[in-house]
């Protein structure tokens, strides 16, 4: 790997099998801090088995993950404080209203009133839901709720945001207004982006990770993946080729935890 001393994203040779299943299979990269970097690929690639890897919510087989230079297993806590995650489908009760969800997570997350009461003055602003602030989220739109999903991950003001398929199921205004959003963060954060959408690669991305089959066969600028200046003939070609046969993982060390559910998430989501 490369030099990561001033790495806030990290997969050393990240693995996670269930069973003979092979959900990521030694996953290697460092990105530097300031860069804004979409992990790519079809749907049940692995993507979302990484990006729960990464944040510390899924233990790996093998391998380690660091968020700002803290264990994201280990240190789940610590890393936690430096992390933003905003999953495919976000942590949002529908009960609530969003000024209620604000407060319950800054409260979860220890920060004091004056802090909480400020940031969410920001957040709110920045993501554009004051005027529904006290309107119970489950009337919200689809792009309102990603919105307030968006704002309960940059709440305590984190130095690295993970996003799974932010823009899954929103119109093409909404897509607009979030991809503003994360150029306008990218300028202060460290951001990984999984989608399987090429659009969403060439209108926001620094760098793209490839990931096919649970294996990252690509590493480089979009400018890099491109083929006659289309990304849509590299994909293709990548996701239709035979993937190198996967080695057989290791035999378990001592009880699994439960993967029936996990690997049907992952071979339907990515």
């Amino acid at each position: 790997m490369e030099n990561t001393s001033n790495a806030m994203i990290e997969a050393r040779g990240l693995s996670k099998f269930y069973g003979p299943f092979v959900a990521a299979q030694n996953i290697s990269f460092s990105i530097p801090q300031g860069q804004i970097v979409a992990l790519l690929g079809p749907n049940g690639a692995g993507k979302t088995t990484v990006m729960r890897l990464l944040t510390g919510y899924l233990a790996p087989s093998e391998g380690s993950a660091a968020i700002a230079g803290l264990d994201a297993h280990q240190q789940r806590t610590a890393a936690s404080k430096r992390l933003g995650y905003l999953p495919e489908n976000g942590p949002l009760y529908r009960d609530m209203t969003p000024l209620e969800l604000l407060q319950f997570f800054g409260e979860a997350r220890e920060m004091a009133p004056a802090e909480l009461k400020k940031r969410l003055d920001t957040v709110a602003e920045q993501c554009e839901i004051e005027l529904v602030l006290e309107k119970p989220i489950g009337k919200l739109s689809r792009g309102l709720r990603q919105r307030v999903g968006l704002a309960q991950a940059l709440l305590h003001d984190p130095e690295v945001l993970i996003m799974d398929e932010p823009t899954a199921g929103l119109d093409p205004n909404q897509i607009r207004h979030f991809r503003t959003n994360v150029q306008e963060l990218g300028q202060t954060k460290t951001i990984l982006i999984s989608t399987h959408i090429l659009q969403e690669v060439d209108a926001v991305a620094d760098r793209v990770l490839f990931i096919h089959n649970g294996k990252l066969i690509f590493d480089g600028t979009p400018a890099e993946l491109m083929e006659d200046g289309s990304l849509e003939k590299p994909f293709y070609r990548l996701t239709q080729e035979p993937p190198a046969p996967a080695e057989t993982p290791p035999p378990p060390a001592g009880p699994q935890e439960p993967a029936q559910e996990d690997q049907e998430k992952e071979a339907s989501h990515g």
